[in-house]
């Protein structure tokens, strides 16, 4: 995805052209509201309220790790936008929309909170995340690959839970 928009490749050119054809497909208000689901004053304090949870139930490395995961979205999305400088759909005069920084820090915030308090959120934490990518990809904030981009780019982020043994003892006492 990243080579395709360095060099304004095919698959770029279609998702400029997917893109014109979402933008404003529902009402503003709705996409904004979506938006802002990726936003840091709203991510962010779920996944530290959830951290202090982990916390509280004995789970120090896993709250740690889930914070390292969102700390290390800015050092892996910045430098990103800045090498690529991706014009905006609405403002094309703007540049570093890729990959979306809202994208990384729905996905990282709601799932690390999904892999921190219970498992049986993962599906929310989904829902979360794609609607915050949908949003801003039907506001015209981002392109649908500044979007996929970031799911790509935080998936290795996401891996922590996965081998954290203390986790999932966790999760099965409280599953």
């Amino acid at each position: 995805m990243t080579w395709q928009v360095l060099v304004h490749g095919p698959l770029a050119r279609l998702d400029e052209r997917v893109s014109r054809s979402l933008v404003d497909s529902v009402p503003r208000p709705l996409s904004e509201l979506a938006s802002d689901l990726g936003d840091m004053t709203v991510a962010l304090p779920v996944l530290a309220c959830a951290m202090a949870y982990a916390v509280w139930r004995g789970r120090r490395a896993a709250a740690l790790h889930a914070g390292l995961a969102m700390a290390a979205v800015p050092l892996l999305v910045v430098p990103l936008k800045e090498w690529t400088a991706r014009p905006g759909p609405l403002e094309p005069w703007a540049q570093g929309y890729y990959p979306s920084g809202h994208t990384a820090t729905a996905m990282v915030a709601y799932f690390g909170a999904a892999y921190l308090v219970s498992r049986r959120l993962l599906p929310f934490a989904t829902l979360l995340t794609t609607v915050t990518a949908t949003g801003l990809i039907l506001r015209g904030y981002h392109w649908p690959l500044d979007a996929l981009a970031s799911v790509a780019l935080c998936l290795p982020l996401l891996r922590w839970p996965v081998t954290d043994n203390g986790n999932r003892r966790a999760n099965k006492i409280t599953n």
